[in-house]
């Protein structure tokens, strides 16, 4: 089960992690409407108002247990999103992020997976491993990850399909040991 920690906020020197609103439906809509920003992303194409809708209700309905979804604010303003999907049986974690184009190349994605890194691997004395990847064509979603610490275990060629493409996928990985080592 979810620590109260990882249900709450997070905060780091810029950045504030908070459960989703639905009065970030606007929001949401305008950056995931840009198709730069979902080029290597499982989401609809062209993105509708609706799809934001959905998207809000699904990350407040989550079950905190299993997975815990973050609004990503800079100044008040929302920039991203992050989330962490929890597997107690096998002591795992999986990463999920996304930033809004006009804040790419500014530490956000980095600095939000750190701090959830850093609250998970707190807050869940069980968790052992935590996961995460990305189109193998998205080189600055694997920037992002090894900047944050985790590393490439791998690649799975042809593992999913998106709109209609078989896409291969570089996944990435950090163990408990390797993130205190990290942290200290």
């Amino acid at each position: 089960m979810a620590d109260p920690l990882l249900s709450g906020t997070l905060s780091t020197p810029r950045l504030h992690l908070r459960p989703w609103h639905d009065d970030d439906v606007e929001a949401v809509f305008a950056h995931a409407a840009d198709p730069e920003w979902s080029r290597y992303l499982p989401v609809p194409m062209p993105y509708a108002r609706g799809d934001a809708e959905a998207f809000i209700a699904v990350q407040r309905g989550l079950d905190p247990a299993r997975h815990v979804s973050w609004a990503v604010t800079r100044d008040g303003v929302l920039v991203g999103g992050i989330n962490i999907r929890i597997d107690p049986a096998n002591r795992l974690g999986e990463l999920g992020y996304s930033v809004a184009r006009p804040a790419w190349g500014s530490g956000i994605a980095t600095e939000s997976v750190r701090a959830v890194l850093d609250a998970a691997f707190t807050a869940l004395p069980w968790l052992d491993r935590v996961r995460a990847m990305a189109d193998l064509r998205n080189l600055a979603s694997q920037r992002v990850m090894e900047k944050a610490g985790l590393r490439r275990e791998g690649v799975l060629r042809h593992n999913r399909v998106v709109r209609g493409e078989s896409i291969d996928e570089a996944w990435y990985g950090i163990l408990r040991d390797e993130w205190l080592r990290r942290r200290d």
